[in-house]
């Protein structure tokens, strides 16, 4: 009982703030908006047992990734006298985008059955211990050569920015 009441309020909240995200004039007020959208998907990530994702979110998204977008708009200082303005066609053509991707989602969504939701009764789904385990048992070659991938893109991003 306690579960869904939280649910419902997370949901609220996640609703209201990423309208805001979109609808609000300042870009400042906009990021601090999806600040509050990735805590309250958070919450929903501990509500379904996985903590761990919670953590990665509020870390990874909440933390890193909005600290960069705060920084960008400082940095641009957006203004609207120094704005350029948007072509008739171009704004026509972004409803026309939206409204197919809208019709897209609808229709993707149509073919989905009501499946009677799950009940996990297992405590250990969702943490840190089982995701070790299977990350180093099932998918040791992805995450290896991962690895490989990060090393290779950290080398050659020190050869770019090397001075001559």
């Amino acid at each position: 009982m306690f579960s869904t009441i939280l649910f419902y309020v997370l949901s609220v909240i996640l609703v209201f703030s990423s309208l805001m995200v979109v609808f609000t004039k300042k870009p400042v007020n906009s990021v601090l908006f999806l600040i509050v959208s990735f805590f309250a998907i958070s919450g929903h990530y501990i509500l379904l047992n996985a903590q761990f994702l919670a953590v990665v979110n509020i870390i990874v998204y909440a933390g890193a990734i909005m600290v960069l977008f705060l920084f960008t708009i400082m940095l641009l200082n957006l203004n609207k006298e120094t704005e350029p303005k948007k072509p008739v066609l171009i704004k026509i053509i972004a409803v026309i985008t939206g409204c197919l991707l809208a019709i897209t989602l609808i229709g993707s969504l149509k073919g989905i059955d009501n499946a009677p939701v799950q009940n996990f009764s297992d405590n250990s789904i969702g943490l840190i211990k089982n995701l070790g385990k299977s990350l180093f048992t099932d998918f040791v070659v992805p995450f290896e050569l991962t690895s490989v991938l990060f090393l290779a893109s950290i080398v050659g991003t020190l050869m770019i920015g090397k001075k001559e």
